[in-house]
């Protein structure tokens, strides 16, 4: 794994879904990601963590001397939802993950809302640990997620 200096700020840029960092950023999580949860997901009737393009209303890429990581904010219901948060592995500790959110934040109190959720699995103890250790709650499992109770369920609120 080839080494980033971590002295690049990150910046984030707003895209299109389908622009194509976004698309392999996001297949890069899949890769990493997916092992982890094959057996748990073929058992499900429904892929809950399937996103609707039509949906997102951001898609945001952090850049530090290259692509970065990856977020995108989507609608459920009628909260705004944290979806597809990934940092690829040599730019972790780079405060690319720390930009990502805070641009979803911004999305989230620029539309006046409340708060911003999301959910991480029960096989990503790192991420429960970034959402905690910036501020985030437990709430109780939402749709589509309460197919997924090992999973963790988070919200902040702002205001």
């Amino acid at each position: 794994m080839t080494s980033v200096p971590t002295d690049l700020h990150p910046t984030v840029l707003e895209v299109d879904w389908d622009h194509p960092d976004a698309v392999v950023l996001r297949d890069e999580m899949a890769v990493e990601v997916s092992p982890r949860y094959r057996s748990l997901m073929r058992e499900l009737p429904i892929n809950p963590n399937h996103v609707d393009p039509e949906t997102v209303v951001r898609t945001y890429v952090a850049y530090a001397g290259g692509p970065a990581g990856h977020a995108a904010v989507r609608w459920n219901a009628g909260d705004l939802e944290l979806k597809r948060m990934f940092v690829r592995p040599q730019y972790r500790g780079s405060r690319a993950a720390t930009a990502l959110l805070e641009a979803a934040e911004a999305t989230a109190r620029t539309l006046a809302l409340p708060r911003l959720i999301l959910q991480t699995g029960h096989l990503q103890p790192e991420a429960v640990r970034f959402y905690e250790r910036n501020g985030y709650q437990h709430i109780p499992h939402f749709p589509p997620y309460e197919v997924l109770p090992l999973s963790h369920c988070f919200e902040k609120r702002f205001g």
